[in-house]
């Protein structure tokens, strides 16, 4: 019923309704225990790391034995487990992955009288998946990520362009070529994510100048289209406008963040999590990341589920007390910095060489195994004319390419030259079979997906 008032309604009282919507949840998330997590974030910034280990260890006994109390799932589990709450134990604890949480997800969740607060996944495999909080955990995870951004100078009410999933546009909107809705109270201005074409990002790039944020927050494929298109056509985004771009949801290439801060003329300060609600890695002012141990335990593990510096990510994180994530294979991978390696900014927290991305941002080559988003992303080196590409693989000895292109710049020779380095990456058993498109779709979320591995399965 909400959604088609909203549709009927003309432009400003459909950001009036963008406006009543933040105002409730602003004061489910802001509220509560908000302002002293808050306060214990900003002053745990400095702990050494000593501290934050000591911590970190208190933090996962209390909440072992808590979801051993109140998650059916966990009491039967791990319950008989002698010494379970010990933090050097959790190698005897089973690991979880999606298909064990969703399959369980009514186990898992635990048993309690207060009302929870529900997240969907995005479910870019083509399962959604949800998960629900206690609204003291999501206050603690809203602090902990505006702790993070206040390093930068953001705070609620500064001026901010969002991108994300949310569908707000009408048929209208298309026709005016407004592709955006504004809470004018809250300062914040959300661009639609699925209208992100050719024809219209013209409106996006002229709008973002006259609107004029301070901050940048949202799905950095979508920010990035918008660059790359300023870029290609001349626009010049003023200086000293934007302070900081906060990506979320998606995987940080090094093009990514070039093309980024080229247009925008700021900095791109990287942060991971989840839908789910994993513990936090975020990037400090020096451009390093760093693994948050107040937020929860990082395993890195090999295929044989044995410590490795690179690998898959399996997280326990306090957060999760609605549904709690107790050594759950995300399904990410990273690679973690030399053990010597410190960091000059005050932070103590362990080192992330780079977080590797997805188990599906990998094409799976039987010749040279995994090639992560990263290398994905480069296969339009010394190419010209590509707009965007998108890698699917459907079977283990063939990829399916499907690429936009500027046919006043792109060539034959630029073909051969982004075939070539496509080879250099699967190796020549692998049939690439190449399709030029007008558009590529982004998914229900609103997410711009580079690669689509429907084989994850097999591997």
């Amino acid at each position: 019923m909400k959604e088609k008032v909203y549709k009927i309604l003309p432009d400003f009282l459909q950001n009036f309704m963008v406006y009543i919507y933040n105002r409730q949840a602003y004061k489910r998330r802001y509220g509560g225990e908000y302002k002293n997590f808050r306060k214990e974030k900003k002053e745990n910034r400095t702990l050494s790391l000593e501290e934050l280990k000591e911590y970190q260890k208190n933090r996962y006994s209390q909440f072992i034995e808590f979801a051993i109390q109140n998650s059916e799932y966990y009491k039967k589990s791990i319950g008989h487990i002698e010494n379970v709450q010990l933090l050097e134990n959790i190698s005897s604890l089973p690991i979880v992955n999606k298909e064990v949480l969703r399959n369980n997800i009514e186990d898992i969740m635990v048993k309690t009288s207060e009302k929870l607060e529900k997240s969907k996944t995005g479910g870019t495999t083509g399962k959604s998946l949800e998960v629900k909080f206690f609204f003291r955990d999501s206050q603690e995870r809203f602090a902990f990520l505006d702790d993070f951004r206040s390093r930068f100078g953001y705070e609620l009410g500064k001026k901010t362009g969002w991108f994300s999933g949310k569908s707000l546009l009408t048929d209208q909107d298309i026709k005016k070529n407004r592709f955006w809705k504004t809470d004018f109270f809250h300062n914040v201005r959300y661009y639609s994510t699925f209208h992100i074409k050719d024809d219209y990002l013209k409106y996006y790039v002229e709008n973002l100048i006259s609107y004029a944020p301070e901050y940048l927050v949202g799905f950095p494929s979508t920010i990035l289209e918008i660059a790359k298109y300023g870029i290609a056509n001349g626009y010049d985004f003023p200086e000293n406008i934007v302070k900081a771009v906060f990506p979320t949801a998606e995987t940080i290439t090094e093009e990514t963040r070039y093309y980024i801060e080229k247009f925008f003329k700021t900095k791109l300060y990287n942060q991971y999590a989840s839908s789910e609600g994993a513990p936090f890695i975020i990037e400090c002012e020096k451009g390093n990341l760093h693994l948050e141990l107040q937020t929860g335990v990082f395993e890195v593990l090999d295929e044989n589920d044995q410590p490795t510096k690179s690998g898959r990510l399996v997280v326990t994180s306090f957060t999760t007390a609605g549904t709690p994530l107790i050594r759950y294979d995300i399904g990410d991978s990273i690679t973690l910095e030399e053990f010597d390696k410190k960091c000059t900014c005050g932070n103590n927290n362990p080192l992330v060489k780079e977080i590797l991305g997805r188990i599906d941002d990998f094409i799976y080559s039987v010749e040279n195994g995994k090639i992560n988003l990263g290398n994905v992303s480069n296969t339009l080196k010394d190419t010209k004319g590509i707009i965007r590409f998108q890698a699917v693989q459907n079977k283990l000895d063939e990829l399916e390419l499907y690429v936009v292109t500027d046919k006043e710049i792109y060539s034959k020779q630029i073909e051969k030259i982004f075939m070539e380095n496509w080879k250099d990456r699967v190796g020549n058993v692998m049939k690439i079979h190449l399709h030029y498109v007008n558009e590529i779709p982004v998914e229900n979320s609103g997410k711009y997906r580079i690669v689509k591995n429907n084989i994850k399965d097999l591997l």
